[in-house]
Formats: C-alpha cells, structure tokens, sequence
C-alpha cells in the first residue's frame, strides 16, 4: 500500500504544505477562483470537456436564449415577443434546474445576463443591442486577463494549478510560469477573436444582425472550452530534462 506525499494530500484535502505560509491569503483566493471557473478533468488528465460546458443542459442553457431571440425577432420583427421568449427560455431553465435540486448559478446566471440585453435592446429600440452587454463582458474579461500575465498571475495557472495539485508552487518554476501565461493568451485570443468578429457586425446595423446573432452562438461556449482544452494542453506538464533545456 502506497502513501501519498503530505504536500500532495495537502493539495487535495484543499490545506497547505505544513510549515508555507500563505502571505494576504493569495492561495486561498486563487482556489476560490479555481473552483469558480468550473473546469473539471479526467482521471487521465483530459479536460472534460461536457462537464466544463455545464453538461448538454448547460449548453443549451447559453445557447437557446440566444437562438429564439435571433429566429423569432427575424420571423416576426417583433422585438417584443424576441425578449419575452428568451427572457421566458432562461427562466425555464431556472425553474428545471430547482426543481431537479441542481445548483441554480449557471442558470440564473444566464436569467440575469438575458434579462440585462433585454432591457438594454428594449430600452434603444434596436434589436443588435440586445448584444451590447456581452460586448462589455468579453472586454472586461480580456483586460482581466491580460492582467494577470502583467502581475505574473496568469489567470490559467490559477484555473489548473490546483487541479494538477500543483496549488500555485507553479509560480516559482519559470518553465512552468512560462507555460501558464502562453496558456493564458490562447484564453485571451479567444475573447480577442470575439470582439473583432462581432463588432464590425454589430456597427452594421439590422444589415449585420443575422450574421452577429449567429456567430454570437458559435462563438459562445463551444469556441471557450474549445480554447479552455487547448491551454490545459499546452500548460501540461514538461519532462524534466525539457524543463532544464528551456530554463538554460
């Protein structure tokens, strides 16, 4: 029978290493915000990539609110009965997800975050206002993160640091700091890529609105646990004799 390192329990009952200190409780908060993003992985060590997204209801929960406003506001032209629908979709999906006894913050995340482009787009008239906020929310993101590789933080360290019981020790490892903060541009160019796709869309008016609304939904979660996978992958572990060579 094998026994685990103290530091590695350490990791996975969620404590330090006896003895570390933890100055301004900055482990503690980059566990929090490990736990927040929701990411989870195989035993394998593969992100999965379903759970990650929520699962196929959480999926269709930031996909289908979207899709209704798109295809009835362009059926009808009614950009009444386009918000009341999606509004009324979200709600739905809260209303499941109490009564399955499941968690309810994707879920009224996504309630809040619908019900915000509905008053926005209600309150101007124009039915591509209704992705305005998610404009300021891709923005608010990508300056985040380009701040956290600035302060040397980069934010994919803190999101898969504790998943590899690495806790954030990566941080005194170069190679290994190096590969959080390509991890983290390859998040960054995803929101990147949002931005300089939608808006031009966006500033064309209703002429743009079908083309905005649709890639608004490919773009969405697929296209961000596509780069969540893709930076687990480059933040992967390097043998030891590589690690050597690139600090050399």
């Amino acid at each position: 029978m094998t026994t685990e390192d103290p530091n590695t329990a350490a990791h996975r009952a969620g404590n330090r290493p006896e003895g570390q200190a933890d100055p301004a409780g900055r482990e503690d908060l980059a566990r929090s915000v490990a736990a927040a993003a929701g990411v989870h992985h195989h035993e394998d060590g593969r992100v999965d990539l379903l759970r990650t997204a929520g699962g196929w209801q959480g999926i269709c929960e930031s996909i289908l609110p979207g899709l209704v406003f798109l295809v009835l506001y362009t059926v009808t032209e009614s950009l009444g009965w386009g918000l009341g629908v999606a509004l009324g979709t979200s709600a739905v999906f809260a209303v499941a997800r109490l009564i399955q006894k499941q968690k309810l913050t994707m879920a009224l995340a996504g309630v809040v975050g619908v019900a915000i482009s509905a008053w926005v787009a209600q309150s101007t008239g124009k039915a591509s206002d209704f992705y305005v906020p998610g404009f300021f929310t891709n923005g608010a993101y990508l300056v985040a993160l380009l701040v956290s590789i600035i302060v040397k933080w980069p934010l994919a360290g803190l999101l898969f640091g504790f998943l590899r019981n690495e806790g954030v020790h990566w941080r005194k490892e170069p190679a290994r700091l190096r590969r959080y903060t390509l991890a983290t541009w390859v998040i960054i160019a995803i929101f990147g890529l949002r931005l300089a796709v939608q808006l031009p869309l966006y500033f064309m008016g209703d002429a743009g609105l079908t083309a905005l609304g649709t890639t608004r939904l490919l773009m969405g979660t697929p296209l961000y646990v596509l780069g969540l996978w893709l930076a687990w992958l480059l933040s992967r572990p390097a043998a030891p004799a590589e690690e050597r060579a690139q600090d050399s």
